[in-house]
């Protein structure tokens, strides 16, 4: 059977994320062609049908693709239950369709967070099996030495589970402290803090610089911009 359920759909064409299409059509607020349906996975083929919601017609996206330069102390999510600022406070002024972030930066992390409406796009990017590269520069509270970017490479026990990076060197050092560039391929939660954590090293700061070979730039701290369409195709197929 062709075409997407209507959760999807809603999704496809910028309207929402798919939880809350599910939510819009359980709750009887969503038409196609005149009439209610309630089902998530009722079939949407082509041509497309007309579809409402709350009575207001609502057609295919255009596709979206930016990034932000994300500041430190911002949730990556649309809502926060405890009221905190959220990446999308930055997007505020802008009249912008729905978004949603392609991965996460946590709370306290810095620098390069794409956003689109484009889930096959953000999908290719973030499946696990695409390993593309993601560069950080991270400052921490000590000076390291070679075994210890060594312990880095190879893998440091977390929670029974190994976790390591691709690459790590020292860009700089002070007195006590210093900057490291570490470069992951693959996306577990918190990675590169949980790795520090468990050689005893605090993180001050963490910003990502690029994602496979689209690099932040000059861009500043809480600024946006969209991707250019050769930008959109290298990332991804990076």
């Amino acid at each position: 059977m062709t075409g997407h359920g209507l959760a999807r759909t809603l999704s496809k064409w910028g309207y929402c994320s798919r939880s809350e299409a599910f939510k819009l059509i359980r709750s009887g607020r969503v038409t196609v062609d005149g009439r209610v349906v309630s089902d998530p996975e009722y079939r949407i083929g082509a041509p497309a049908p007309k579809v409402a919601v709350d009575g207001q017609s609502i057609a295919p996206f255009q596709r979206i693709y930016l990034m932000l330069n994300k500041p430190r102390g911002l949730v990556t999510t649309a809502s926060d239950e405890k009221g905190r600022e959220t990446v999308f406070d930055c997007f505020r002024a802008a009249s912008l369709p729905h978004l949603s972030p392609v991965g996460r930066l946590d709370q306290a992390s810095e620098g390069l967070l794409l956003f689109t409406n484009d889930t096959e796009w953000a999908n290719r990017i973030t499946a696990p099996e695409s390993r593309l590269t993601k560069t950080y520069h991270v400052q921490v509270d000590r000076r390291v030495d070679e075994p210890f970017l060594d312990a880095m490479r190879n893998g440091v026990a977390v929670e029974g589970t190994v976790l390591a990076v691709r690459q790590v060197q020292v860009l700089r050092e002070g007195e006590k402290n210093c900057w490291l560039e570490i470069v992951l391929d693959e996306g577990k939660n918190r990675q590169i803090r949980r790795i520090l954590e468990a050689l005893d090293t605090e993180v001050l700061r963490l910003i990502r610089i690029s994602i496979g070979s689209l690099a932040l730039g000059n861009l500043a701290k809480g600024e946006w911009r969209h991707l250019s369409q050769e930008e959109v195709v290298q990332v991804a197929g990076s």
